[in-house]
C-alpha cells in the first residue's frame, strides 16, 4: 500500500524522527488490512540485533541509480512474497531474463519461506519492507522502527535460507534519518524508487503501462507490487513492458548498493 506520490512525489524526501510517544497500536499495518493476506500473522519474537563480521555498513544514502549504467533500469517489486501472484511475476523476468529486487514484507516472508527461495535461486535480490508495512512509520518511536526493521530482516533471512536482504525501503517512503542510518548499518542500503507504477492502485494495465513510459525520465527504479491485492494488471503491464523496454535498448540491473 502506497503513501507516495507519483513520480519524484517523495524522492529526496528524509523525514525527521518522530518526537511525539505514539501508541504503537497505531502503528498497525495499513498494508496488511487491506491485503488480508498476514494479517493474524505473529512476528516471531528476537532479542536485538548483535554486531556480526558478515555485515559490512553500506551508505545511509537513499539509492535511486542503477548497477546498470546510463541506460539501466531497476525493477522492484514490493510487499510479497504471495503465493498467487509472485510465482507469476518469477515466470515473467525469467521469460525476458530479467533481475529484480523483491522488497519483502516480514511477515509475508515469514508465511511463504518456499517463495523466498525461489526469489533467491532465481538471481533476484531481497529488500527489507518492515514487519506489517505501516507507512506512517516515520511518525513512530526509534524502537518501533527499530523492530519493524531488525525483526523483518531477521525474518526474511531465515525464510530465504540465511541470504540477507541487500536494501531497506520504508513503506510509502516514510524513512527518517534513523531508520536509514539503522538499516544502512546492517548493510542495507535505503532504497528509493523514481517511477511509482500506480499499479498498486489497479487503473487498468493501460494506464500503468503509460504511466511508467511517462515517468521513465525520472530515473532507474521502478516501483511494482507482487501483493496486497489482485495484481492481475501488474503482471499484464510487466509482460508489455519488460520486452518494449529492452527494444528501446535498456538493460536491467540491481540498484546501486
Amino acid at each position: 500500500m502506497a503513501r507516495h506520490g507519483s513520480g519524484r512525489g517523495w524522492y529526496g524526501k528524509v523525514a525527521g524522527a518522530a518526537l511525539g510517544v505514539t501508541m504503537l497500536a497505531t502503528g498497525a499495518s495499513l498494508w496488511t488490512a487491506q491485503a488480508g493476506t498476514a494479517g493474524n500473522s505473529t512476528p516471531e519474537a528476537t532479542a536485538p540485533a548483535t554486531p556480526s563480521s558478515d555485515v559490512k555498513p553500506v551508505a545511509a544514502t537513499i539509492a535511486h541509480a542503477s548497477e546498470a549504467g546510463a541506460r539501466g533500469i531497476n525493477i522492484t517489486i514490493d510487499d510479497g512474497p504471495d503465493p498467487v501472484w509472485t510465482p507469476q511475476v518469477l515466470d515473467l523476468l525469467r521469460e525476458y531474463g530479467v533481475k529484480a529486487t523483491f522488497c519483502m514484507v516480514g511477515t509475508q516472508a515469514q508465511a511463504h519461506p518456499d517463495l523466498v527461495k525461489k526469489v533467491v535461486a532465481a538471481g533476484h535480490r531481497l529488500c527489507d519492507h518492515s514487519v506489517s508495512h505501516n507507512t506512517a512509520m516515520d511518525k513512530q518511536p526509534q524502537a518501533y522502527q527499530s523492530q519493524q526493521i531488525l525483526d523483518a530482516e531477521r525474518m526474511i533471512t531465515k525464510a530465504s535460507g540465511g541470504v540477507r536482504p541487500m536494501y531497506y525501503r520504508a513503506p510509502g517512503g516514510a524513512f527518517t534519518p534513523y531508520s536509514r542510518n539503522l538499516a544502512a548499518s546492517r548493510g542495507m542500503r535505503p532504497l528509493g524508487w523514481n517511477v511509482d507504477s500506480k499499479d498498486f492502485e489497479r487503473p487498468g494495465t493501460d494506464a500503468i503501462v503509460a504511466t511508467v513510459e511517462r515517468e521513465l525520465h525520472n530515473g532507474p527504479t521502478l516501483l511494482f507490487h507482487d501483493a496486497g491485492g489482485d495484481r492481475t494488471q501488474t503482471v499484464q503491464a510487466l509482460r508489455r513492458l519488460l520486452p518494449r523496454l529492452k527494444e528501446q535498448g535498456y538493460s536491467f540491473g540491481f540498484p546501486v548498493h
